[in-house]
């Protein structure tokens, strides 16, 4: 059943999108270990990791645009769920330096033999597990929002004041694991990892396969999210964020179905954040800044809300302007960053494909109007011809 739901999502546009991911998760690792240096063809070194982020900042706007675009909630703190999904693929990736860190500890992670910890706490247990980490990584973000958005939901929370809460949520999670005590490595979070299933991380294999796992992971995601929204659950999501008044009138429990699109959308955010900590190499309390959560919202907004493919759009095409525009121009990244979003909001309110998919509209329906006039006086010529 789930199967064939999925099949039923591939239309055209996401077809074309699912492939194009495909191709990208062979070509890019493909160029990069067998075409030979200076090859015009081959993508540096440096470039798959950086790529790589990319996809995962990629999946996040993805995850946002569920809630925002189709279910008309406003999410200031999915920052947060993308930083715990980090957290929690970053403790496997602690555990596994065992004896190689600096303090040689085979149990302990450096920074705990650095504040003096006796013992591991009793939340690091399992995380030597993969599978256990894996599984973290889909529980803990998950059951945040299942829990947050049960209580606003319920109490009948929308709006801004939902979004202000959620962006009080990150950042009460940005205070907490600033803490030493916490047991998170504080401010400076969790680094200098050595291994992911047992291949070194900083091998150029490791990092190949780390770029293509970001993203076949982003195809899937793509792949639900379009399923989602196609499927009637989508069509009463719709039906929410345009009148959940009368979507409720109409017997529909809104809470429920706003519930699951967030849930759904904060464990794919919370994958996303697993697969970007092994690419950038470290995980720390910044991850939860609430400004974080805010440019996730830009990069939905310039791609296009509503359209799942226009959030992948901008997320790439924003950080991409960012990793050069820090280059060239860093401390008038923020200006750019923010004339963007007032540039948008007032010249492109749908965004990039939305605009795009709008005036393609537009232009298929004078053709078709054009013919149909075209055809009206074709017919009206060959009513009068007898007659003359």
């Amino acid at each position: 059943m789930i199967t064939q739901t999925l099949i039923r999502a591939l239309d055209r546009k996401a077809l074309f999108v699912v492939a194009l991911l495909l191709f990208i998760a062979v070509a890019v690792p493909v160029s990069n270990l067998y075409l030979p240096e200076g090859h015009p063809l081959r993508v540096p070194d440096h470039f798959v990791p950086l790529f790589g982020k990319y996809l995962t900042y990629a999946m996040l706007a993805l995850a946002l645009d569920l809630v925002w675009g189709y279910c008309g909630i406003l999410s200031l703190g999915h920052g947060a769920f993308f930083a715990l999904g980090g957290y929690a693929m970053g403790m496997y990736l602690m555990r596994q330096v065992g004896d190689r860190g600096v303090y040689a500890n085979p149990v302990l992670p450096d920074f705990m033999v650095f504040l003096n910890w006796k013992e591991l706490p009793w939340f690091w247990h399992g995380f030597d597990m993969f599978w256990f980490a894996a599984l973290m990584v889909v529980a803990v973000p998950g059951l945040l929002a299942f829990v947050f958005g049960w209580l606003a939901f319920r109490s009948r929370v929308t709006g801004v004041y939902l979004s202000i809460i959620s962006q009080a949520m990150t950042y009460a999670l940005l205070l907490a694991f600033f803490r030493n005590d916490m047991g998170f490595g504080g401010n400076n979070g969790l680094t200098d990892f050595k291994d992911i299933l047992g291949a070194p991380i900083q091998s150029g294999t490791t990092r190949a396969v780390l770029f293509a796992a970001s993203a076949i992971a982003l195809a899937l995601a793509f792949l639900v999210c379009s399923a989602i929204v196609r499927s009637k659950l989508g069509k009463v999501l719709v039906a929410v964020r345009d009148a959940e008044s009368r979507t409720r009138f109409l017997g529909y429990r809104v809470d429920n179905y706003k519930l699951f699109a967030f849930t759904a959308s904060a464990i794919i955010a919370g994958i996303a954040g697993a697969l970007y900590v092994p690419q950038v190499g470290i995980i720390n309390p910044g991850e939860f800044a609430p400004a974080n959560s805010i440019e996730i919202v830009i990069w939905t907004a310039v791609g296009g809300r509503g359209t799942l493919i226009g959030p992948i759009i901008g997320a790439v095409l924003v950080n991409a302007g960012k990793s050069w525009f820090t280059g060239v121009l860093p401390e008038f990244w923020l200006f750019a960053l923010g004339g963007l979003f007032v540039a948008v909001t007032i010249f492109l309110p749908k965004g990039i494909v939305g605009a795009f998919t709008g005036g393609w509209s537009a232009l298929k329906a004078r053709r078709a109007s054009a013919r149909a006039e075209e055809g009206t006086n074709l017919s009206g010529d060959l009513k009068t011809s007898p007659a003359e």
